[in-house]
């Protein structure tokens, strides 16, 4: 991985919170159920060995990806951001379309993105069309239904 993995606070303790757990209580426990099935005789047909031994593949492919990730991982807490009249990680933003449609997104690390909540990945279209502005710009942004204009209503961080 070139570039930094932008996360927040919050985000990092998340990914930090899924490795350990996997690390730390649910790897271990497979181990226990796959060494007792494995102890049992005929592995062929063993529901509880096949099963046990998917799942740690699962598991240790999972925890790598996670490792990578915090290796990876740039920290910025937005409550320390010094220009809080632009855009930038970490910001909440209310942006209104053409149809004067209104929306609230905040910008996160990729890892964090969750579109339900209105949490855009840094690297998403809207996300980099959005950097650097301040209120009252207009920026467009290239999306699958077509380029869409939007208007900077309100830009603040926590």
């Amino acid at each position: 991985m070139d570039r930094p993995n932008y996360i927040t606070p919050a985000g990092y303790a998340a990914l930090k919170a899924e490795y350990d757990a996997l690390f730390g209580t649910e790897r271990p426990k497979i181990v226990d159920v796959v060494s007792w099935a494995a102890g049992n005789g005929d592995r062929s047909e063993n529901g509880d060995y096949l099963y046990g031994r998917k799942r740690l593949r699962e598991i240790d492919r999972r925890l790598g990806w996670l490792s990578k990730r915090m290796k990876a991982a740039k920290v910025v807490d937005p409550t320390q951001q010094e220009d809080r009249a632009r855009i930038f990680f970490g910001a909440t933003v209310r942006i209104a379309d053409e149809d004067d449609n209104h929306r609230t997104v905040t910008l996160v690390g990729d890892d964090e993105a969750d579109a339900s909540q209105g949490l855009v990945g840094w690297n998403a279209p809207i996300a980099r069309a959005l950097r650097g502005a301040a209120v009252g710009d207009l920026r467009r942004v290239m999306l699958p239904g077509g380029e869409r204009e939007y208007e900077v209503i309100e830009v603040s961080y926590p």
